[in-house]
C-alpha cells in the first residue's frame, strides 16, 4: 500500500469549510485510518500486517481517517509514545460497519430521548463515536468537524486481525512534511489525498449527524 498524495492547497480548496465531515482516502475497496504509536508497537504492526506484540487489545484503540487531525494528535509524530505513525488500509465494509454501530462519547439529545437510553446505547456497542474540531496543518482549529471512533471488545480484536488490508509505516512522510506545515511554506506542503467519505448506507450519515445530506 502507498499513499497516494496531493499539496495541501488544492485540497483545502475543495475540502468543506464547516459541518460535520468524513475526509479520508478511501475507494471501492478500502478506507485508509491513521494512528500513532510507540516504535515497538508500530514495527510489530508493519512487520506482521496486524496489530500484536506488545500492543494490547483489551484497551480501546482509537482510529482516525483524517490525516490532518492524526497530526494534531501526535505532534507531526512528535509525542512521546506516538513517534511511529500508521496509515491502515481498512475493508470499505469494516469502515461502513464501525460506523453503523458508533455511538456518542456524550450525550446528543437530538439522537437519544433520554440519558438513560443513550447509557445503554454505549453499554451495547463497541464503538465510541466523538467529533472534534478539525485543525490546520499549524494545529489551529477550523470550523470543519472531524470524527475519531474508539474501538473496544470483538470490534478492537477484528480490527486488528481481520479487517486490514495493509499497513504502511508513514513517519518517514510525517517528517519530510512536518517543516512545511506552516503558512509560509503551504505551498510545499504535501498531504494523503483525503475526499468526503459518506457511508452508503442514508441512515448512518443521519444517525452520525454528517453535513450535506
Amino acid at each position: 500500500m502507498k499513499l497516494i498524495t496531493e499539496g495541501y492547497l488544492s485540497q483545502r480548496e475543495r475540502w468543506p469549510a464547516e459541518g460535520r465531515h468524513i475526509l479520508a482516502q478511501h475507494d471501492d475497496e478500502g478506507v485508509v485510518v491513521y494512528q500513532a504509536y510507540d516504535p515497538a508497537i508500530g514495527r510489530f504492526a508493519v512487520e506482521h500486517g496486524y496489530f500484536g506484540g506488545p500492543w494490547k487489545p483489551e484497551r480501546m484503540t482509537w482510529i482516525k481517517p483524517n490525516f490532518l487531525w492524526m497530526m494534531f494528535r501526535c505532534g507531526w509524530g512528535t509525542k512521546a509514545q506516538q513517534e511511529m505513525v500508521l496509515a491502515v488500509r481498512l475493508q470499505r465494509e469494516a469502515f461502513e460497519a464501525i460506523l453503523a454501530e458508533a455511538v456518542p462519547s456524550t450525550f446528543d439529545g437530538r439522537r437519544y430521548a433520554t440519558r438513560a437510553d443513550w447509557q445503554g446505547a454505549v453499554k451495547g456497542s463497541s464503538v465510541r463515536l466523538q467529533w472534534d474540531p478539525d485543525h490546520s496543518p499549524t494545529g489551529a482549529k477550523v470550523e470543519r468537524r472531524a470524527i475519531q471512533l474508539g474501538l473496544r471488545g470483538a470490534t478492537t480484536r477484528r480490527y486488528a486481525r481481520e479487517w486490514i488490508l495493509g499497513i504502511e509505516d508513514v513517519t518517514h512522510f510525517v517528517r519530510e512534511q512536518r517543516p512545511h506545515a506552516t503558512p509560509s511554506r503551504y505551498e510545499r506542503l504535501l498531504l494523503p489525498r483525503e475526499e468526503v467519505f459518506r457511508p452508503r448506507d442514508p441512515a448512518v450519515a443521519e444517525r452520525l449527524g454528517l453535513a450535506g445530506g
